[in-house]
């Protein structure tokens, strides 16, 4: 069973904690069990003969037992909580680092919600279910057994109540039980479908105003609220019906013992301590069958999400990094594609086939296409954000896919086209390419990228607080940061995905002009749409239709280049162009 395997793997770190639980709950209930034994001398012994002095001294061992009874369940409740606690803390970084090396194709077939819902919704339940079971599960079978053994013991005439009521109680648990597993499956799919939704709006808040689409919107967040609603409604009539059916066995339970007990006084075959004694042990057993429903209840949603995060545990990700490197890091970055063809599982035809070029430590390599022509595929065919389904891919002739992660990071940079920066401060972003960066080269790095001006315009320079994806500042500013980023990581790869298309002209013209120092021996490959981004660009490649289908210098292009001639005309006059 994936639930009981799924704790069992990471309960292993914590078999202290759980053993010192199951010790204290067990010292907590034997308590608990003997006051109503105690209870019943002092009502025989005590209070029928009259003898104080027994009361006295019953009543003081009876405190005691429940001073130690509370001791313990307390302690037991604390290190109960520490065991689920790190469970749930364990279970969480194993589905994020999952999360962490699922491929591209992997993450996009989960969904950004399921994910998110998977990692923190559904670990919680699994976590919420130890904590409970450590609280109540550990401590109704030894309540439920030693109850009935201690009935049995103040009088077995009567224990067929006891049977007839855990009877009554397990049927009504299992026939709630069915009802409740198919439900709490579809509720954590809809909590998937409102994470998803809310998701996606915050991330498109501005396009929604932009396009006055608020209105739409909040009808989709409406089907999905009323969706989890409906299901969390009937979940929720399930447990109002419970409860009152189990209160009414309990009282029926208790009415029955009174009623049969009290005949059996009447006629002297049991002690008025032994029907007290016995109506309180009954009250426990039920007690603990009622813990054990609770539990039961909460079973079924744990067993659910358990298998959601064992799905994604086991998932396979398409893209396996060797741990330990077998090849010299890249020292100098020429890459070079070899036959290269990718295509979306599913696809009809490849994105690109048979991709060859070789881009030289020193050179700028650009290339150019229509839109969909396959230009970032490229790009994340090198990152390995993809493998490739035929050829090879090499920087300084080692395969890219017999590189290390941290080899492969340390050698590849890349400049997305949208560019998205973490909440923190601009350093904290700038410093992501390389965490040990000093100040004089975050603001190398930025006058590189024509950066500096407007951050030393902000109050805090540097320390500037940046908000999650960078919406607190423009995106040229965000661009132009994000370039910054990598040019702090000095890679020997540059890949700059159409990454100066947010900049006005002139600023794009700075920069292209500062970038060479900057990457000075260093490979950059280009993607562009915009031709004057690239027409110093030392080798371009023209992409259509996943193929190359040019490849020469700006002016080499022009003169024998039918769909380079179309993009630059598109774009510049004849004059310009010349």
């Amino acid at each position: 069973m994936a639930l009981i395997s799924l704790v069992l793997r990471h309960a292993k770190r914590y078999w202290v904690f759980i053993l010192l639980v199951f010790v204290l709950q067990l010292a907590a209930t034997i308590a608990a069990l003997l006051l109503p034994s105690l209870n019943a001398q002092i009502i025989d012994d005590g209070i029928a003969q009259g003898d104080t002095e027994f009361i006295w001294k019953t009543g003081g061992v009876m405190l005691a037992v429940s001073l130690a009874q509370v001791l313990a369940a307390v302690a037991a409740v604390y290190f109960g909580a520490r065991a689920a606690m790190g469970i749930g803390r364990d279970l969480r970084r194993e589905v994020y680092r999952k999360v962490d090396s699922l491929s591209t194709l992997e993450a996009t077939k989960f969904g950004a919600g399921t994910l998110i819902t998977r990692g923190t919704n559904d670990v919680q339940q699994v976590q919420m279910l130890v904590l409970m079971t450590c609280n109540f599960m550990v401590t109704a079978p030894i309540m439920a057994i030693g109850g009935i053994i201690m009935a049995l013991r103040e009088d077995a005439g009567l224990s067929w109540l006891v049977w007839a009521s855990v009877a009554m109680l397990a049927v009504i648990v299992s026939f709630l039980v069915w009802l409740l597993l198919p439900l709490f499956r579809k509720m954590q799919d809809r909590v998937d479908d409102i994470n998803g939704v809310l998701r996606e709006q915050i991330m498109g808040i501005r396009v929604v105003r932009a396009f006055v689409r608020e209105h739409f919107e909040q009808d989709r967040y409406e089907v999905a609220n009323r969706g989890i609603t409906e299901v969390s409604v009937k979940v929720g009539n399930i447990f109002v019906l419970m409860f009152p059916v189990i209160m009414m066995v309990l009282h029926m339970a208790t009415a029955a013992v009174l009623w049969f007990g009290g005949h059996r006084v009447d006629s002297g075959q049991m002690d008025v301590g032994s029907l007290t004694a016995f109506l309180q042990y009954l009250l426990q057993i039920l007690m603990a069958v009622m813990m054990g429903v609770f539990m039961t209840m909460m079973i079924p949603r744990a067993v659910v999400c358990s298998e959601r995060i064992r799905e994604l545990l086991d998932t396979r990700s398409t893209l396996q990094f060797t741990d330990e490197a077998t090849l010299p890091t890249p020292a100098h970055g020429r890459v070079e594609f070899s036959g290269v063809t990718f295509g979306f599982p599913g696809a009809e035809e490849p994105v690109v086939r048979d991709i060859n070029f070789v881009a030289e430590p020193g050179q700028t390599t650009a290339i150019i296409g229509s839109t969909g022509a396959g230009k970032t595929v490229l790009l994340n065919l090198l990152l390995r954000l993809y493998d490739a389904q035929s050829g090879a891919i090499t920087i300084d002739g080692a395969p890219v896919h017999e590189l290390t992660r941290a080899q492969l990071a340390g050698s590849v940079r890349l400049v997305p086209q949208r560019p998205y920066l973490f909440s923190g401060t601009i350093a904290s972003n700038l410093r992501f390419g390389r965490e040990r960066a000093t100040d004089a080269e975050l603001w190398e790095a930025l006058r590189v990228a024509q950066g500096d001006d407007f951050v030393r315009d902000k109050e805090l320079g540097l320390e500037e607080p940046v908000s999650q994806g960078g919406t607190s500042v423009s995106g040229g500013q965000r661009q132009r940061l994000s370039i910054a980023r990598a040019l702090v990581a000095k890679p020997r790869v540059y890949l700059f995905d159409d990454s100066f298309s947010a900049l006005d002209v002139a600023t794009d013209a700075r920069l292209r002009a500062a970038l060479p120092e900057a990457t000075a021996g260093a490979t950059v490959i280009v993607v562009a749409q915009r031709v004057s981004t690239i027409v110093d660009a030392d080798q371009i490649l023209v992409i259509e239709a996943g193929e190359i289908v040019g490849r020469g210098t700006h002016r080499e292009l022009l003169e024998s280049n039918e769909v380079y001639r179309e993009i630059v005309h598109s774009q510049m006059s004849e004059a310009e162009a010349a």
